[in-house]
């Protein structure tokens, strides 16, 4: 494998001055689709649904008055995050504008900042430019809801720590393991790392992080982990795929349970949640156990592999949840826009089935939530639609993983093989290690059978 120069034409520096019109186009699409983003949470434009503002001005704002007291809110029920979200919650207090303008200020640059990371990965020799599309053109689709949720923050986050991974396994290890203690999920990221040296470096840094700033938090401030406690008593959030059974029941007149907030989000309570609480519980046990079957029996590798496990294992989680939050999407689209980054991934399909999610998402909340509570036979069609989606794109997630790892074709009996130059000394080398290493794994893509 020959690595050119830094400065040479082909290196990845030397490519950035080439696809002007993409990046003009790309910045172009950014800028109207948030300028309308800024528009309908200003009210300049009407939104579909009314305010979505109130998550943070009244709850996230209030979490704020708590936190800044030393404590945190472990006596409101609807705190539900792990320690490392009140580190989220306290950092529109560092911005001079009010609460609610400097969440937005706080998403908007943490929204472009994904953006020009993906741009800048999507650039690299053997990369492509197509997750960047996939987030500029799928965040907005969520409606002005996904700015008033700090989901999009540490999917930002987790973003950067994953296209961190095959170059500096430390520092994504870091930033996935700040993540995961502010959700949890971004510590999926790990799962499809190679076994070696580089993983074992990431994984410690990711466990290091999250344990670390979760015992100074605990340290530091009052009930850090009593949100645990609250999780035994959920039923089934209403948009989740285990409502579906008893929204279909209620329509037919078959179930007499009620629909209430409870723990923050609407829910289903009543007969049968119980059974299908322990389903779902059932589902993520098996799914996982099949990723780690997965781990143990994949035979080939390449730079996608570990983001096209990442978005599976994510994929899993969703769908077996109890909980399907419309501000989830924002997590898939992270994955896959990574996914996309190399020409290479399975998950391309995968990613095209939860891009056609997210306006099927923005339908059922906010446009027909009102209707979702009440069971209404079309907004339970578009739900259904919407998680069908999901699932459909978790099964085949699965798969193209499955197939993509299978043990490349044997060689022909007889190879003749050219004779192989010296390669020059590691000193002479014009890249660092973890450029070598993703170009290793990228150049395994195009060359399957030689791994």
């Amino acid at each position: 494998m020959e690595l050119a120069p830094a400065t040479e034409p082909g290196s990845s520096r030397g490519r950035l001055g080439r696809p002007l019109g993409a990046l003009a186009a790309l910045g172009a699409t950014w800028v109207a689709t948030r300028t309308v983003l800024v528009l309908l949470m200003t009210g300049v434009l009407k939104a579909p649904g009314g305010d979505v503002t109130a998550d943070v001005w009244m709850i996230y704002h209030a979490w704020y008055g708590v936190l800044q007291t030393g404590t945190f809110p472990f006596d409101d029920v609807t705190w539900q995050y792990p320690p490392g979200a009140a580190l989220v919650i306290l950092l529109p207090g560092l911005l001079p504008w009010s609460y609610l303008v400097s969440f937005w200020v706080i998403c908007g640059i943490a929204d472009a900042a994904a953006a020009a990371l993906l741009i800048r990965t999507g650039l690299r020799k053997g990369r492509a430019l197509t997750g960047a599309w996939m987030w500029v053109v799928a965040v907005p689709l969520l409606g002005p809801m996904i700015y008033n949720r700090f989901d999009l923050l540490v999917t930002a986050l987790t973003l950067a720590g994953l296209l961190a991974l095959i170059r500096r396994p430390a520092v994504g290890g870091l930033l996935l393991g700040l993540g995961g203690i502010v959700k949890i999920w971004p510590l999926l990221g790990l799962i499809g790392t190679p076994s070696g040296r580089r993983t074992r470096r990431a994984w410690t840094l990711a466990a290091a992080t999250a344990v670390s700033v979760g015992f100074l938090l605990a340290a530091g401030m009052n009930g850090a982990f009593d949100f645990l406690t609250f999780q035994a008593g959920r039923g089934i959030e209403v948009e989740s795929v285990g409502a579906l059974p008893l929204h279909f029941a209620r329509i037919a007149g078959a179930w007499d349970g009620k629909v209430t907030m409870n723990y923050g989000s609407p829910e289903m309570l009543g007969p049968w949640v119980s059974v299908i609480s322990k389903v779902m519980l059932a589902g993520t046990v098996l799914g996982f156990l099949w990723l780690l079957l997965w781990r143990f029996t994949a035979r080939r590798r390449n730079a996608a592999t570990m983001y096209d496990a990442a978005l599976c294992a994510l994929l899993v989680f969703v769908v077996t949840s109890r909980v399907i939050s419309p501000q989830y999407l924002v997590w898939l689209i992270g994955v896959a826009a990574v996914c996309l980054t190399v020409r290479g991934t399975s998950q391309r399909p995968v990613a095209l089935l939860i891009l056609i999610a997210c306006p099927l998402t923005l339908v059922e909340f906010p446009t027909m939530f009102t209707q979702i509570l009440a069971s209404d036979p079309w907004a339970v069609t578009v739900l259904t639609l919407r998680n069908l989606l999901l699932l459909t794109a978790a099964v085949l997630s699965g798969v193209r993983l499955w197939r993509s790892t299978r043990a490349a074709a044997a060689l022909p009996p007889t190879v003749v093989l050219d004779k192989t130059p010296a390669l020059p000394s590691a000193s002479s080398y014009p890249v660092r290690p973890g450029i070598a290493y993703e170009q290793d794994l990228l150049d395994g893509i195009d060359h399957p059978a030689g791994r």
